[in-house]
């Protein structure tokens, strides 16, 4: 007898089967879609005149999404408040951009995208595309480029904007932090060049600004800056070399806080000679009253150490430079406990000097507690220096190679200013031999002027050795451990041994820095002889 099959279930064999043969039949799918979007038209037409409208809408010919808008889309001149461009996370076939701004007669508007416009599977860029208008009868299609550079690093980290403003009668100096500029461009990434396109003819003060916030005006606490010091006449064939730099702030003290036991935290802004700098107490003191002032080392902070409690929890303080004077309140003086001394070191190498440091104020190093011995157990001649500031006695004494150093520092070497000592300590420092290092040596031609200050950096810019030079080129440099260095020599104008920065506002450039081109791989037991040309 033949049962009958439930209709459910006859459904159910069929959907199944239905599934199986879809999957046998799935495509595996076709080859990745490598093709830019397309632009198709716009409304109104890309590079209309007589423009009065308050919305624009560009076409592709496929879905498309905005990349890292905000730091690619540059509108020049820049529009208050800035329009609205869309789309924003989510997939279209046009850009619709909202203008919010009442637009100035018969003026050209640039709306460069870069390389944001992207198609929304495989992120295909369209490159630097442009959408240009006039609220006048006419483009203006003039130009200016140039090239953009870091006064202290081989090459900008960021892009760079690049900054025109109208030299009219009612310009000042003072206007890159106030007002945004009348055009505006980014440098780009792997070229640092710069184009600023459909200009009008005019007189111009050009600026760069690392425009970090990216409101047009310049932050000197954040942002650094360049300026060409002649004003740009344009049209012009001349192409422009701006180098940015950090500003030094001039020295603001911060409100004191009570950080630890007998020790008061000073923060600052700016820039200050701390030797020359004083901290005093201007309330009443007890007798026996003394402190001292330790730089912290890695933030713009300074520590009061005092040995005794001042007499009242509110304490004055005066704060003084050979150009300031402030007076700051430390409202309570409580009472926290005190860090006792810890003396450490820092052994360094055949080319660094061996460091005492300590976590509470060194006031007194006595050279006749302290020895040094070599691997033949011979004593070894030593100097030291005392940096209070940095709270630290540097020992100076002449390395050899495949070497080995004791140092040893008994009770009495370090007194704090607590009037406590250290423990005896022991440390060693050993010198590999002369094949484990390696040479850099230097000829320098084309030097236009000297002093000069040649530094070896790591390639990421911090100085690992220096040497100055007055009259010659040749320079070398012994006892390096294998790696990548890079060469770069400061032309030092004032003659102070130092790199001075620029100040925008008193028209003074940074001293120049000038990179080798090439990174410099030293190996052990090797030397490398390279040329270099300041030309």
């Amino acid at each position: 007898m033949i049962k009958k099959v439930p209709g459910f279930l006859i459904v159910l064999i069929l959907l199944f089967t239905m599934v199986q043969c879809a999957k046998k039949g799935m495509p595996e799918g076709g080859p990745i879609d490598e093709e830019a979007p397309k632009f198709i038209r716009a409304n109104p037409e890309n590079y209309s005149t007589q423009f009065d409208k308050k919305e624009i809408r560009i076409y592709f010919d496929e879905y498309i999404k905005l990349d890292k808008p905000q730091q690619q889309i540059i509108v020049s001149p820049p529009m208050t408040p800035k329009p609205s461009i869309m789309p924003l996370g989510t997939a279209r076939k046009d850009i619709k951009i909202e203008i919010f701004d009442t637009l100035e007669e018969n003026t050209t508007y640039a709306i460069n995208f870069g390389r944001s416009i992207v198609d929304n599977n495989e992120a295909n860029p369209y490159d630097y595309f442009k959408y240009v208008f006039s609220t006048g009868d006419y483009i203006d299609s003039l130009m200016v480029s140039g090239t953009v550079k870091d006064a202290k690093l081989k090459a900008p980290a960021e892009p760079v904007s690049i900054m025109l403003y109208e030299v009219d009668s009612t310009y000042t100096d003072s206007i890159v932090y106030k007002e945004t500029p009348r055009y505006v461009t980014y440098s780009q990434d792997s070229t640092f060049t710069f184009s600023l396109e459909n200009l009008k003819a005019g007189t111009y003060k050009m600026v760069g600004i690392m425009d970090n916030n990216g409101n047009y005006l310049y932050n000197p606490k954040s942002e650094k800056i360049g300026f060409i010091a002649e004003n740009v006449t344009i049209p012009t064939d001349s192409t422009y070399d701006i180098t940015v730099f950090k500003e030094e702030l001039e020295f603001d003290p911060k409100r004191p806080s009570h950080f630890k036991g007998n020790q008061i935290l000073f923060g600052y802004e700016g820039t200050v000679d701390l030797d020359s700098l004083d901290i005093k107490v201007l309330s009443t003191t007890p007798q026996g009253f003394d402190y001292r002032m330790v730089k912290d080392p890695k933030t713009d902070s300074l520590y009061y150490w005092y040995n005794i409690k001042p007499e009242l929890d509110s304490v004055v303080f005066e704060v003084t430079t050979p150009k300031t004077r402030d007076t700051l309140l430390l409202a309570r003086l409580g009472t926290l406990d005190r860090d006792s001394l810890a003396v450490s070191t820092e052994s360094g190498g055949i080319n660094k000097d061996f460091k005492f440091m300590a976590n509470t104020p060194i006031v007194e190093h006595k050279d006749e507690f302290i020895k040094v011995i070599d691997k033949d157990s011979s004593e070894v001649p030593f100097t030291t220096e005392f940096f209070p500031m940095k709270n630290e006695v540097v020992l100076k004494f002449d390395k050899t190679p495949d070497n080995n150093y004791q140092i040893s520092a008994f009770p009495g070497a370090i007194t704090d200013l607590f009037q406590d000592t250290n423990d005896t300590i022991v440390q060693s420092v050993r010198t590999k031999a002369t094949a484990d290092y390696g040479r850099i040596v230097l000829d320098i031609q084309n030097i236009k002027s000297y002093p000069i200050i040649v530094q070896l950096t790591n390639t990421k810019g911090e100085v690992l050795a220096e040497q100055y030079s007055e009259n010659s080129g040749k320079f070398t440099f012994d006892f390096l451990n294998p790696g990548d260095f890079l060469v770069r020599v400061i032309y030092d104008a004032n003659a102070n041994m130092k790199w001075d920065t620029g100040s925008y506002l008193q028209k003074r450039h940074p001293e120049r820095i000038l990179y080798y081109q090439d990174t410099i791989d030293v190996r052990s037991n090797w030397d490398k002889v390279e040329t270099f040309s300041l030309e």
